[in-house]
């Protein structure tokens, strides 16, 4: 009787295992997938907020949208952060931000990845590394 049940249920779909180079063709697929739903989604919450324009505020045709598709939560996240930067871009130019950080860096010091990585204080002397 088990022997029955496991071919009806079997605990893997495919028995073989992909080699590495076929695994990794099927993540990078997977991700250019999953980017191309997202993407679709932003289109129709970008259409969603022109549509509703005169009706609502865009944060709540946004979530009005992602309610009214159902998108689960991880997803909706994404959909919502990315039609906010889509409607942000004409609002806040990324080249007038770009030059701010820009003039902010100049005015930081350097930082020393080799000396923070072994704990060494300016110095020269050693820091105890603690957990």
């Amino acid at each position: 009787m088990f022997a029955f049940l496991a071919r009806l249920f079997p605990e893997r779909i495919f028995w073989r295992k992909l080699e590495p180079a076929g695994e990794r063709r099927l993540r990078l697929a997977a991700a250019r997938a999953e980017e191309a739903i997202i993407r679709a989604h932003v289109d129709n919450a970008l259409m969603f907020v022109d549509t509703l324009a005169e009706d609502l505020t865009f944060d709540r045709a946004i979530e009005t949208y992602i309610r009214e598709m159902a998108i689960p939560e991880p997803l909706a996240s994404v959909v919502a952060t990315r039609t906010l930067v889509v409607l942000g871009q004409d609002l806040v130019p990324y080249r007038h931000r770009a030059v701010e950080a820009a003039e902010e860096a100049e005015e930081r010091p350097k930082l020393r990845l080799n000396d923070a990585s072994q704990g060494r204080q300016p110095g020269g002397q050693r820091t105890i590394k603690r957990a």
